[in-house]
């Protein structure tokens, strides 16, 4: 790599003070001696050139720039240790076993609930799930296949439409009851997901697509589907419902549409196979998704545009 990577082993030590909250209690942790904590933090703080715990309160606590480089350590360390189960397990059962990686939100909200209806049709596959920050999961080593959303102009894989999407914004019924008609988006906390995927579709993408005046500042930022579900479910605001992840939510009226034009983007969600290498499961899974789950999936679409 070009760029300056500290070793491994500081951030690793910085993290696990984070972690754990002290540098005694990071020591125990990883079986060294407090000296040997402080320095190793020190080390990494000269190597970055920023400063991570401020030493000036008691305990010392990490700064803003700490808590960002010991999220980003955490994750890296928990990818790498899903992707290498993931390679075991690739490795022993390739027959039987598939994996598919997918946003958190389409994991959660579209794909688990689904798996129960293969299993009755294949108990002898196993799926394993890999979820990702992005909507456009890369097919590395150890994943068979992909459900990206997107333009579906990839060529690392077998590219297959699953199904279109529409967004329509979607609140819980406790805020929903305080507008007679269609919730303004001006009156209420507004939920953004950040994203820096240019398919993804934001609160102006669907004002301006809609015709609608567009809303500025104010709101919740997430990271993630999940989160700003959660919030809507819990009534804090009003977000953008993905029909393929919260029509299940909205089906139940743990979420109710708050009245809005539905926008339907040009992007679409597909289903993206390696090349080459695909076992039995991976194939039974492609054909399944592909010819029970998207005629499901566009019946529920026409229900919901009636």
């Amino acid at each position: 790599m070009d760029r300056d990577v500290p070793p491994l082993r500081l951030l690793t030590a910085f993290a696990s003070v984070v972690r754990t909250g002290s540098v005694q209690a990071a020591a125990a942790e990883l079986n060294v001696t407090q000296p040997a904590i402080s320095q190793s933090v020190r080390k990494l703080e000269a190597h970055i050139g920023v400063a991570l715990l401020d030493r000036g309160s008691r305990p010392a606590r990490p700064t803003e720039a700490g808590y960002a480089v010991a999220a980003a350590t955490t994750e890296s360390l928990t990818r790498i240790a899903d992707l290498l189960d993931t390679l075991r397990q690739s490795e022993s059962r390739d027959s039987v076993a598939v994996t598919v990686a997918c946003s958190v939100g389409v994991a959660t909200y579209w794909l688990m609930p689904r798996l129960t209806a293969f299993y009755r049709a294949h108990p002898d596959c196993l799926v394993n799930v890999v979820t990702s920050q992005t909507g456009v999961p890369a097919l590395v080593d150890g994943i068979d296949l992909a459900i990206r959303y997107g333009h579906g102009r990839w060529s690392d894989g077998l590219v297959r439409h699953l199904f279109d999407e529409r967004v329509e914004p979607v609140c819980a019924p406790s805020l929903r009851v305080r507008f007679q008609g269609p919730v303004p988006p001006s009156a209420v906390s507004l939920l953004h997901v950040r994203s820096s995927e240019p398919s993804w579709v934001t609160w102006p993408d669907y004002l301006i697509g809609t015709g609608q005046p567009v809303v500025r500042g104010g709101g919740q930022s997430f990271t993630n589907y999940v989160q700003a579900t959660q919030a809507a479910l819990e009534g804090h605001g009003m977000m953008l419902g993905w029909r393929s992840i919260t029509g299940a939510l909205v089906e139940t009226g743990e979420l109710v549409p708050a009245g809005l034009s539905a926008f339907a983007p040009s992007d679409a969600f597909h289903l993206v196979l390696r090349r080459k290498r695909r076992g039995a499961a991976t194939e039974a899974f492609a054909a399944w998704l592909t010819e029970a789950v998207r005629p499901r999936a566009a019946v529920a679409m026409d229900k919901v545009a009636e």
